[in-house]
C-alpha cells in the first residue's frame, strides 16, 4: 500500500511540475530554516567530545558577593580556586569535581630564540582530564602531584605543537609560554570552540600560572569556575543538596568579615548554564524553552498555510477521480488517509533535502551561525559532523516534516473528502 501512495506521489510531481516544484522548495526551505534553528540549539547542549559528559555536568560558573557594608549591592563574577576547593572541592555525591579558569586568555608561546605567537590557554586542575574526554595523541595530562607542586607542564593542541616543532610528538620538549620555561606533557587533537566549556589551544596547572593570587574579596572572587559530573543524571538532587549545605557552613565562616555567597541555585545543567550570561540574575529555563516552540511554530505555520493552497491547487485536478473512489466505496477515512500520505512522502523527500542544506549551510557557514557572545577566542567557531549530526537531528526533522505535513494537508483533504460524489465525478468542486 505504502509503495502505491509512493508511485502516485512521483505521478502527481511529474504531472504538475511548476507546483511541484513550489511545494517541494518551499518545504525544504522551511525545513532549512527550522533544523538551523535546532542546530545552533544543539551545539549548546549535546553531547561532543570533549564534552561527551554534558548530559551529568552541573556547572558552577559565577557568584554573587554582598557585605554588611555595601548595602543591597553586590559583586558578580568568577570564583577563586580556593573558596571554589572549600565549597565544591571533595565532593562525596560526585564522580569529580575540575576548577580551571573561566576563560581562555590569549598568551605567547615560541621556542628559545624564535618569533612568539598567540594561542589560547586556559588553566586547570588534574580532574580536568577526567572531566572532559580529550583525545591524546602523544604523551598524558599532568597529573595531581604537577599540580601541587606547581610545575611548569601544559598540553596543547595538534595545530599548537605543529606549529612550534613542526610535529605533534612533542612530549617532554621545552617550549616558552609568556616567556617562561615549560615542558610539554602532552598534545590533544583541537578542538572546537562550541565546547566552550572545555576549548582552548593550551592548558596548564593554575598553580603555575599563579592563579591562587589573582584575587580579591578576600580571596573569594577570581578568575575560576568550575565543573561537577555526576555519576548519573539521577545524582543532582543529592549533589545540589551536598552543594547548598557545604556553602551554608562556608558563608557561616566568612560571615565574620561581613561576607556572604549568594549562589542563586547553582549548579546549573548544561541547558541552564549555557543561558546563564551573567552572575546576578537566574536564567529562566522555561521561558527559553517557551521561545524556542514560539520560533518552531512561526516556522511551520507561515509555510503551511502557503503549501495548503498548492496542495488545494493540486487537488483541483483530481476532483474526478476523488469522485470514482468515493462511488465505488472508498470511505472518507480511507481518502484522508491516502492523501495525507501521498502528501507526507512529498514532504519527507523534501525535508531530506532541507536537512542536508542545513547541514551544508551550518559546515559553510559555521562562523556566522556558531558565533558566541562575549567570546574571547582567538579561533572561529568549527564544526564536524559529531558535533551537528546526533539521532536527534533525525528525529527533529521527521517530526517537523511530519507536522508540516498535516497543517498544510489537513484541511484539503479533508474538504475534498466531502465532496458531493456526483459533483465529483463531473469535475466541479465547491
Amino acid at each position: 500500500m505504502i509503495k502505491q501512495y509512493f508511485m502516485q506521489a512521483l505521478s502527481q510531481l511529474r504531472q504538475q511540475p511548476l507546483i511541484s516544484l513550489v511545494t517541494v522548495a518551499g518545504t525544504a526551505l522551511s525545513i532549512l530554516l527550522i533544523m538551523l534553528v535546532v542546530m545552533i540549539q544543539q551545539v549548546q547542549v549535546e553531547p561532543f567530545a570533549p564534552e561527551s559528559n554534558r548530559d551529568r555536568m552541573l556547572h558552577v560558573k559565577w557568584q554573587s558577593i554582598s557585605n554588611e557594608e555595601w548595602g543591597d549591592g553586590t559583586s558578580n563574577g568568577p570564583w577563586s580556586a580556593s573558596a571554589l576547593h572549600e565549597v565544591y572541592g571533595g565532593l562525596t555525591t560526585a564522580e569529580a569535581v575540575t576548577i580551571y579558569s573561566v576563560w581562555t586568555a590569549p598568551m605567547p608561546v615560541n621556542l628559545p630564540g624564535q618569533p612568539a605567537r598567540s594561542v589560547d590557554a586556559r588553566t586547570t586542575d588534574a580532574d580536568f582530564w577526567h572531566v572532559f574526554d580529550f583525545a591524546f595523541v602523544d604523551g598524558k595530562p599532568f597529573s595531581e602531584a604537577d599540580v601541587r607542586s606547581g610545575l611548569p607542564v601544559a598540553v596543547m593542541t595538534e595545530s599548537v605543537a605543529r606549529a612550534l616543532f613542526g610535529t605533534v610528538q612533542a612530549a617532554g620538549r621545552e617550549f616558552l609560554l609568556a616567556h617562561a620555561p615549560f615542558r610539554v606533557a602532552g598534545v590533544v587533537k583541537d578542538v572546537s570552540t562550541l565546547a566552550s566549556t572545555a576549548y582552548s589551544q593550551l592548558w596548564a596547572p593554575y598553580t603555575a600560572m599563579d592563579e591562587e593570587g589573582n584575587t580579591w574579596n578576600d580571596g573569594l572572587a577570581g578568575m575560576m569556575s568550575c565543573t561537577i559530573l555526576a555519576k548519573t543524571r539521577a545524582d543532582f538532587p543529592a549533589i545540589r543538596e551536598e552543594c547548598n549545605r557545604r556553602l551554608a557552613a562556608f558563608n557561616t565562616t566568612i560571615s565574620e568579615q561581613g561576607w556572604k555567597i549568594v549562589n542563586r541555585n547553582r549548579p546549573y545543567d548544561q541547558e541552564k548554564n549555557v543561558l546563564s550570561f551573567g552572575a546576578n540574575y537566574e536564567p529562566d529555563v522555561r521561558q527559553a524553552r517557551r521561545q524556542r516552540w514560539v520560533t518552531f511554530a512561526i516556522l511551520l505555520l507561515v509555510p503551511a498555510i502557503n503549501l495548503s493552497s498548492m496542495t488545494q491547487s493540486r487537488l483541483r485536478q483530481r476532483v474526478s477521480e476523488i469522485g470514482v473512489r468515493r462511488a465505488f466505496g472508498c470511505t472518507r477515512a480511507e481518502l484522508i488517509g491516502q492523501l495525507l500520505w501521498e502528501n507526507l512522502i512529498v514532504t519527507l523527500l523534501a525535508g531530506v533535502l532541507g536537512l542536508l542544506l542545513s547541514l551544508a549551510f551550518a559546515y559553510g557557514g559555521s562562523h556566522l551561525l556558531f558565533a558566541q557572545e562575549y567570546s574571547q577566542t582567538l579561533n572561529p567557531p568549527a564544526v564536524d559532523a559529531s558535533i551537528l549530526i546526533h539521532a536527534s537531528t533525525f528525529g527533529w526533522a521527521l517530526l517537523f516534516c511530519f507536522v508540516l505535513n498535516l497543517l498544510s494537508t489537513g484541511i484539503p483533504a479533508w474538504r475534498a473528502a466531502r465532496m458531493n460524489v456526483v459533483e465529483a465525478i463531473g469535475g466541479r468542486l465547491h
